[in-house]
């Protein structure tokens, strides 16, 4: 258990870390400094406006996935505001641009219906680009931006059917959870294959997918390929992590609601892989809890499920040292990315309270749901 959460508090709960999201921020901030780039928010990972103030001063911005994403981003971070879809609804690049100050497309026919009004605008016109360059190393090609038939970006097909005189950021993102090896290759293919409309544009922006903060990831070769670049090209530089930000900044704490058996013990939580964590299912992968280990290692083995009615709402196997019962504490961690951005309330299972565990050890719970929010998305 971690001694620095309080036994009492209300479960289900998603618990930030601060000075774990600190830690995190200050490879962000080597980035940026030693590589001369700027680094943005990806609000489509994570985004608790309550926790913007800690990465104000290190960020540059937020980017969003579409326009209540970027009002969020202008409203709530309150510097520059990056907005990219495959496709905008009516209206909405209007709307845009009022909100964002660079607005990205997708393709040729997307480009030519929303860079007069952009222009006019004021604003700046981003298109992103198929670069061929796969390296989503979780999910295979349900998380691969450049797997065939991706909706994502213009491919080299169609690449000069795109009005270069008037786009100002070239943009790419082909990774999903990668270690410097992908985002040096990616860096690299680039500069390689696209160096001619590099030379039409004021800035690139390589994405996200940069897992910077994992174990495992050589900063240092970030640095190294992003300086590399930015002396070929001379242009701006910009990176958009956002589960790269928060990995392993915060917990889902959850209780033992009821044990079951049916070929093995089960154990029935307050929390729920299907409304809670998606990504448990979607990857799929079996997140770690605190003090368990892998089944059999230790003496009690539980499958450790939700109380949704989906028959595959199962989080994983584990091992206990001691039996689990009605009222036991289960800590997952890593919980901050693509999780409370995903949630449901399937069932009517309730929230989980949205919280942050201060550096001074004081727990403070920033919102909590009940059958309202339930209500309110029924109509």
């Amino acid at each position: 258990m971690l001694p620095n959460i309080p036994s009492d508090i209300r479960t289900p709960a998603y618990v930030l870390d601060a000075a774990a999201l600190k830690r995190n921020l200050e490879t962000a901030a080597r980035v940026k400094r030693e590589a001369g780039v700027k680094v943005l928010l990806a609000t489509k990972a994570w985004a608790m406006p309550a926790a913007f103030p800690l990465m104000r001063d290190v960020l540059d911005g937020t980017t969003a996935s579409g326009e209540y994403e970027a009002r969020m981003g202008r409203e709530e971070f309150g510097r520059e505001v990056h907005v990219y879809a495959p496709a905008y609804g009516p209206g909405e690049v209007e709307r845009l641009t009022a909100i964002a100050d660079h607005i990205y497309f997708n393709s040729p026919e997307q480009i030519a219906r929303g860079l007069p009004l952009v222009k006019a605008a004021g604003r700046e016109v981003g298109i992103r680009i198929n670069p061929g360059y796969s390296n989503a190393t979780v999910g295979g090609a349900l998380y691969d931006p450049c797997a065939p038939c991706s909706r994502f970006g213009t491919t080299v097909d169609e690449i000069d059917q795109l009005p270069w005189d008037d786009i100002d950021i070239f943009h790419v993102h082909a990774l999903c959870e990668s270690l410097d090896n992908g985002s040096v290759g990616l860096i690299e293919h680039v500069a390689r294959g696209f160096a001619p409309y590099l030379r039409r544009v004021k800035a690139v922006n390589f994405g996200g997918g940069h897992f910077m903060n994992k174990p495992g990831y050589d900063v240092s070769k970030l640095i190294a390929a992003l300086r590399a670049f930015r002396a070929e090209f001379g242009i701006e530089v910009y990176l958009e992590p956002g589960a790269g930000l928060v990995v392993d900044t915060g917990y889902l704490v959850s209780t033992v609601i009821g044990l079951h058996h049916n070929v093995k013990d089960i154990a029935i939580l307050d929390a729920s892989a299907s409304t809670h964590m998606p990504d448990v299912l979607e990857v799929p992968y079996t997140p770690t809890v605190i003090g368990a280990k892998e089944p059999g290692a230790l003496p009690h083995s539980y499958l450790l499920g939700g109380k949704t009615c989906m028959t595959g709402d199962v989080i994983g196997e584990y091992s206990f040292a001691e039996p689990l019962v009605p009222g036991s504490r289960v800590v997952f961690t890593d919980m901050m990315q693509y999780s409370f951005v995903k949630n449901t309330t399937f069932n009517g299972t309730p929230l989980p309270d949205l919280a942050i565990l201060h550096e001074d050890g004081r727990y403070e719970v920033v919102r909590t749901f009940g059958y309202e929010e339930f209500r309110r998305r029924l109509g």
